[in-house]
């Protein structure tokens, strides 16, 4: 696990994106995977302005959405394939038929479960998964508790993460109490992971899971045993770890060959 420590948001959202350039460049039809909420815009702004401004090509790529709620209808404007599509997709040449995400409204939910699990297989696994995380330490809907060795599945929603996501709905009795999440083993399949935190309120559940024990009560520290992951943070969110000067030590002494 490597921990990067910048000023903010604008240069994470830079870094984040150099590394998804250089794999579109070498692998153009690399495997993307996507995350919703806050922690990505960055991303996926400056992946829009290099498209736009410089032609970074996206057409030959894949891209797979990490979840979805159960049960809202499609096209709904909070399903997180319709927050992916406006986020981002939208912005870039990729082809539509090439942005997967689970399937929240399908009548057998463990059989489409399967389905994207051998979607994403069939092409070969992802190369690069854009992650955030939550303040009780979830990656996508991995609530506290969840196996480590997770694949694609249907979770229940704490309330806590129902609270954390009811400004984006009229109520939280609007909030879905189910959704559909790829699953940690899912996740540590990903070639490469970038998870993105920022701010001081995730200064503890940074480093709960950077230094913390691998437990299930914190899905986010099983990326400790991921052969690459990157974890990209801000001064604010970086504030409780023991380690930060070493951390900061190690990225401005890193070879000038090696990219995160």
């Amino acid at each position: 696990m490597e921990v990067v420590i910048l000023p903010g948001s604008k240069q994470i959202g830079a870094l984040a994106a150099d590394a998804i350039e250089a794999l579109l460049l070498r692998k153009p039809n690399a495997v993307l995977g996507l995350a919703t909420g806050s922690s990505p815009l960055p991303v996926y702004d400056e992946l829009t302005r290099r498209h736009q401004e410089r032609g970074l090509d996206f057409s030959q790529a894949h891209a797979f959405a990490l979840d979805e709620y159960v049960g809202l209808e499609p096209g709904h404007p909070e399903s997180y394939r319709e927050v992916i599509r406006r986020e981002f997709t939208d912005r870039v040449n990729i082809d539509p038929a090439n942005v997967h995400s689970p399937d929240g409204t399908a009548a057998d939910l463990p059989a489409a479960c399967q389905a994207y699990e051998d979607s994403m297989r069939a092409l070969g696994g992802v190369d690069l998964q854009i992650l955030g995380v939550g303040t009780d330490g979830h990656i996508g809907f991995n609530e506290p508790g969840s196996s480590l060795a997770s694949r694609t599945r249907i979770k229940t929603l704490i309330e806590q993460t129902r609270k954390d996501n009811a400004r984006f709905f009229k109520s939280i009795d609007d909030v879905p109490h189910h959704v559909v999440t790829q699953g940690l083993g899912t996740i540590m399949d990903a070639r490469h992971v970038v998870l993105i935190a920022t701010g001081a309120q995730k200064a503890q559940t940074v480093r709960d899971f950077v230094e913390g024990p691998v437990a299930a009560i914190c899905a986010a520290s099983v990326l400790q045993m991921h052969q690459h992951a990157t974890i990209l943070i801000d001064e604010a969110a970086a504030s409780s770890l023991k380690l930060a000067d070493y951390y900061r030590h190690t990225y401005d002494n890193k070879p000038k060959w090696q990219s995160i």
